[in-house]
């Protein structure tokens, strides 16, 4: 126990020290502390968490060796013009794997049919603002990228889109607080990945290095945090209980 403390504090630790190294545009040495980092908080939940989820558990080993990766970008070669930087394509495609795992852990876990049924309309609106969404900021950066690069950009924001879409509905079929923590996170997610595009492809401001890189490892506070509670739902919504007691 006093080690799974320890552990804990360590992490946060670590965590503010990533945010404080992104922010004064440290990069290798934070991409070393995330490395680290993430190593740590997989550790940390198969150690310690009874109610393990497989899914989860390869969102934290897939996203962790994406970030291993990252930091050993760091120490190869320059990659000159024209030639392909194979360490960014594979980090970005185990990010969305990782990611991919999030959003199947979700939905397998909730009655699909019976959350469009009630929730039809909600979920086509977000399908339509998840499509816009994508397109605005993706295309934020355009002229920057390659074609290559244009698409797996593409699909990794559409995918963050997709989790913060599969996580909102998520919290409104169950409403219970495990829910509401996976959104929250999913939400930190969705800020950190917009500001960190705008960070290298757009604006070159250091304060973004703070903002994004404070939005992931929230993310990931709230991600385990979650992980550490069972569903209680679904949970009957306000209006419900005020009808049962008008009842």
């Amino acid at each position: 126990m006093l080690v799974n403390k320890i552990l804990k504090i360590l992490l946060l630790l670590l965590g503010g020290v990533f945010v404080v190294l992104q922010g004064f545009a440290y990069e290798a040495q934070g991409a070393a502390v995330s490395a680290v980092m993430f190593v740590l908080l997989t550790i940390l939940y198969c150690r310690w968490t009874k109610d393990k989820s497989k899914y989860f558990f390869w969102f934290l080993v897939i996203f962790t060796i994406g970030h291993l990766l990252s930091y050993a970008s760091w120490y190869v070669p320059l990659i000159e013009e024209g030639e392909i930087d194979y360490y960014y394509y594979c980090s970005n495609i185990l990010f969305i794997v990782a990611y991919l795992c999030l959003i199947i852990k979700v939905l397998s876990s909730i009655n699909i049919g019976k959350a469009f049924r009630e929730l039809s309309i909600p979920i086509i609106i977000l399908i339509v603002l998840d499509v816009f969404c994508v397109v605005i900021v993706t295309d934020a950066t355009g002229g920057i990228l390659s074609t290559y690069e244009y698409i797996l950009e593409f699909v990794y924001n559409g995918v963050t889109m997709a989790l913060l879409s599969v996580a909102l509905i998520d919290y409104m079929y169950r409403n219970d607080n495990k829910a509401m923590l996976f959104l929250i996170g999913s939400i930190c997610v969705v800020f950190s990945e917009i500001i960190q595009l705008a960070y290298y492809y757009i604006i070159d401001d250091k304060n973004l290095g703070f903002i994004y890189s404070f939005f992931l490892v929230v993310a990931f506070v709230f991600f385990y945090l979650q992980s550490q509670i069972s569903h209680t739902g679904p949970q009957p919504t306000y209006l419900d209980m005020d009808e049962q007691l008008e009842a």
